[in-house]
């Protein structure tokens, strides 16, 4: 890091090719303390979600159809002025800082500036473009030299500083970032300075991003090639033997769910399995929380349920959430989870049982088919006959298990510790999320579906409801969809958050 001379400074960080999870742990970092953020076009939009609520952000990108972008020295300048007044400045750029990312510019600004700052490297578009359209840049088969190029120079130079005559002779594999408008000179170039026609080449459009593109060819092929698969920047262009090595290890545009536009409706603190599963089999995953868990207003009911526990032979809870919000709300008694002792602990699927066993008390039911009939179906009714039951469970639930437990003969209290509630979010973003074609809307609640249909409805768009391809969790679930108009498209075998995923991963590509 350069000595401090200022009381701010400035980090120059890279922020990787464009999947936001290539970020390093030190720029995640320096984003989380940021007072302010200065980031490019090609930065991931998630990156600056990791910012605190405070933090300012400015876009300074440079778009190529895009005139009024602000100019080098506007940014030098902004940079400057805003650690001069104390302020921790992250400047975002798109892979590394040092690669073709002007950042050497900005740094030389700041020593002149006397203002100081440090370089966090970040992942290169020119190494990790290729890798994810399964391109390695070297093979000690066949290239133990790479070279990386711009095909956009500063437009203010006299003439090109590239030395075609060397390119076309020297290096094993050549990596061209900014190429698209400039390939079919580029390609002619190598050419004409003897690079061999027939030599393979890729062009690769937003890499690492679920909209990646590859084209591929040769030399000679290559520029109408991309310019009939109407391939946009950014894209990068490889030249090279080790294309040949994408027929083999193209990993990541084969993936289950690669291409797929797939919206997640889980409440956004509950989403985070979910979207990270869905995103690793490929998919393009928008997140529109179409519910939100807050706790009940205090009516007594949960008292008087806590001061009937001692007498209480059985105790079920009907999601992980239930077993989370009954801790806390113990509390105010000055109890804990050893008031549950001498009762028998009921969960109706895995990801509850998991959450109970975490919180520390053994499980000792699970039903087969994880929802409320499940419960009914396997337990015998001779360890029920004559006993007392709690359900914990949201507000509004169904009434199936306590109405079958009371036919079975157990005297039954059913306790609502929270409610699902509509997102303020979600009629505001529900329109712009389906401005764009989905191939699937994941539900896994009929409370999801319910406020989904209600916020089109608002919208004045009730029809769109019943175009959407749906992804149920479970029979519930797909029970409500159809309910409104809806169409089940894919339900998952078992009412899992893993069961959505497999079922969604057979999805025909």
């Amino acid at each position: 890091m350069k000595r401090r001379r200022t009381s701010g400074i400035v980090y120059l960080v890279g922020a990787g090719p464009g999947d936001p999870s290539l970020l390093t742990v030190r720029g995640q970092e320096l984003l989380r303390r940021a007072d302010v953020v200065v980031y490019d076009h090609l930065v991931a939009p998630q990156l600056l979600q990791l910012c605190p609520s405070t933090t300012r952000t400015v876009y300074v990108g440079k778009e190529a159809e895009r005139s009024s972008a602000a100019s080098q020295r506007a940014i030098n300048r902004l940079l400057i002025r805003e650690a001069r007044v104390g302020r921790l400045v992250v400047r975002l750029k798109g892979g590394d800082p040092f690669v073709f990312g002007r950042g050497g510019e900005e740094a030389l600004a700041l020593t002149e500036a006397r203002v100081s700052y440090e370089v966090v490297p970040g992942v290169t578009s020119a190494v990790a473009v290729p890798a994810y359209a399964g391109i390695p840049v070297t093979h000690r088969q066949y290239a133990s030299s790479v070279t990386i190029m711009t095909g956009h120079e500063h437009p203010d130079k006299p003439q090109s500083a590239i030395r075609w005559n060397e390119l076309a002779k020297v290096s094993d594999t050549l990596v061209c970032l900014m190429s698209v408008k400039t390939l079919p000179m580029i390609t002619g170039k190598l050419m004409q300075y003897g690079q061999a026609a027939t030599t393979p080449c890729a062009v690769i459009e937003r890499g690492t991003t679920p909209q990646q593109r590859t084209v591929t060819g040769t030399l000679k092929t290559i520029a109408i090639r991309a310019v009939r698969a109407k391939i946009q920047p950014p894209a990068a262009l490889i030249v090279g033997d080790v294309v040949k090595l994408r027929a083999q290890l193209n990993w990541f545009e084969t993936r289950p769910l690669f291409g797929k536009r797939i919206v997640v409706t889980r409440a956004a603190e509950k989403a985070t399995a979910l979207v990270q599963q869905l995103e690793g089999l490929g998919a393009q995953v928008e997140q529109l929380p179409a519910i939100e868990l807050v706790p009940v207003a205090h009516n007594g009911l949960f008292q008087d349920a806590v001061q009937a526990i001692p007498q209480t032979d059985w105790v079920f809870f009907t999601s992980p959430e239930g077993i989370e919000r009954f801790v806390t709300m113990l509390k105010p008694f000055r109890k804990d989870l050893r008031w549950l002792v001498g009762c028998h602990i009921g969960a109706i699927g895995p990801k509850t049982a998991a959450a109970i066993e975490a919180a520390g008390l053994h499980v000792d039911f699970i039903p087969r088919q994880f929802r409320q009939e499940g419960v009914l179906m396997d337990l015998p009714r001779r360890v029920l006959d004559g006993k007392r039951a709690l359900i914990v469970c949201a507000e509004g639930s169904r009434d199936v298990l306590a109405d079958g437990l009371r036919k079975r003969g157990m005297r039954v209290m059913k306790v609502p510790i929270y409610r699902a509630v509509v997102p303020h979010a979600l009629r505001k973003h529900v329109l712009t999320v389906f401005k764009t074609p989905v191939d699937a809307v994941t539900v896994t609640s009929a409370s999801c579906v319910e406020h989904l249909h209600r916020a089109l409805q608002s919208a004045g768009k009730s029809a769109l409801f019943r175009r959407l391809r749906f992804a149920s969790i479970g029979p519930v679930t797909s029970r409500a969809i159809r309910a409104r108009g809806g169409r089940v498209f894919i339900e998952a075998k078992v009412s899992t958050i893993e069961g959505l995923v497999d079922a969604l991963s057979k999805m025909r590509r």
